[in-house]
């Protein structure tokens, strides 16, 4: 008899979902509802004849890049005001501003002040995500024991030691969440400023598609970069954040 362990039961959930969508799309029995068939056919046309990857590979590139740079920054701050109750005061009202205002409105400040530019969309997407790591990191440095750090300075571990073997253990999983988080909004982000001021990348090919009403194209590019993503979800944040709770063991 047939055990189902928990590892299966994503793979179901694909394929029940695959199985509703091809089922939808055969009842609507239009072109704007094609199914998972049709969409994989175009996007192995599309990867075979060489469109697909150049596009693929400037989008990562932008998500990577914009990514790492609103890590640092928004981990950096984060810390700073969960760790100081007065900086904390003094900026959050800018964290507010920040956290409620449009990412659109940001990426076309950004594209008017900056130029058409891979600097403006790092820029843009990079301001976008800051806010929310910030307050991710900012619970987390609130959180941080203090009888670990107080154990610390008694056997005068120093703050670089301090820093690497009591205090990011503990921000860990916040960090993880934070990357987790960031990465799902952050390429949304870039396919937006793709979209409105750039020649390349997934979004500047949804635009295209989207002009010829061709939902195949779209639905194509558009799940191509789904799987990647969810390649590094799976292959490097869930291992990430299974090692940052092992300590807690």
């Amino acid at each position: 008899m047939l055990r189902w362990r928990p590892a299966y039961f994503p793979t179901l959930s694909v394929l029940v979902f695959l199985v509703i969508w091809q089922a939808a799309a055969e009842v609507a029995d239009s072109t704007l509802l094609p199914g998972p068939l049709a969409v994989f056919a175009v996007m192995t046309e599309a990867a075979l004849s060489g469109e697909l990857l150049p596009h693929l590979a400037i989008t990562l590139l932008r998500v990577a890049v914009s990514f790492v740079v609103a890590m640092l920054i928004g981990t950096a701050i984060g810390i700073v005001m969960g760790r100081s109750p007065a900086i904390n005061r003094l900026f959050d009202p800018w964290l507010i501003v920040l956290l409620n205002l449009s990412a659109l409105v940001i990426i076309i400040l950004a594209y008017i002040w900056v130029g058409l530019t891979e600097a403006a969309v790092i820029l843009a997407v990079a301001i976008n995500k800051i806010p929310n790591v910030v307050v991710t990191m900012r619970e987390g440095a609130r959180s941080l024991d203090r009888d670990y750090l107080e154990m610390a300075e008694s056997f005068r571990l120093g703050s670089r030691k301090t820093l690497v073997h009591v205090v990011m253990p503990q921000l860990y999983p916040f960090l993880t969440a934070a990357a987790r988080s960031g990465l799902a909004l952050i390429w949304k982000i870039v396919l937006v400023a793709e979209l409105l001021g750039r020649s390349n990348g997934i979004g500047f090919q949804l635009n295209l598609y989207f002009q010829l009403f061709d939902i195949s194209g779209i639905l194509a590019y558009a799940f191509a970069f789904i799987l990647v993503v969810q390649g590094i979800e799976v292959g490097v944040l869930r291992p990430l954040e299974r090692r940052a709770h092992r300590w807690r063991r």
